[in-house]
């Protein structure tokens, strides 16, 4: 049952963690109906926080189903890196059916992996220029 399970550990819960990952933005994850704002964090595990506004989405019922879409399939992925990730909604969602909404958070998913195995390979350690001669 554990593998089911969605603890708060795994939830950005404070304005100070939405804060971290707006001040510091790592890697950024465009899409038409999403947008994925990411930073590193030394947890061990990703965390995500979800931003769907009033403007967007109007009732509150449109706003859950997104939501618990996005829970479930955050939930599922298990190879995503150690990141403090916000989801924020976009205009057009509303429209969108589940099975376009999951098929957009697993491309989501796919290439924020991907951007972050990109800037793991590109950073790499200063060299030292003291012995240079």
């Amino acid at each position: 049952m554990k593998a089911l399970s969605f603890p708060k550990s795994h939830r950005l819960l404070r304005p100070a963690d939405y804060g971290k990952v707006f001040n510091d933005v790592q890697i950024k994850v465009p899409h038409r109906n999403f947008l994925i704002l990411a930073t590193p964090n030394q947890l061990g595990h990703a965390r995500i926080g979800l931003i769907f506004s009033k403007k967007n989405l109007k009732l509150a019922v449109q706003r859950n189903r997104i939501k618990r879409q996005v829970r479930e399939s955050f939930r599922q992925q298990h190879h995503l890196p150690e990141m403090d990730i916000v989801l924020l909604g976009r205009q057009g969602l509303k429209d969108l059916d589940n099975r376009a909404i999951q098929k957009a958070l697993s491309d989501l998913w796919r290439r924020l992996n991907k951007k972050h195995q990109l800037s793991q390979t590109t950073e790499a350690p200063p060299a030292d220029l003291s012995d240079r001669r």
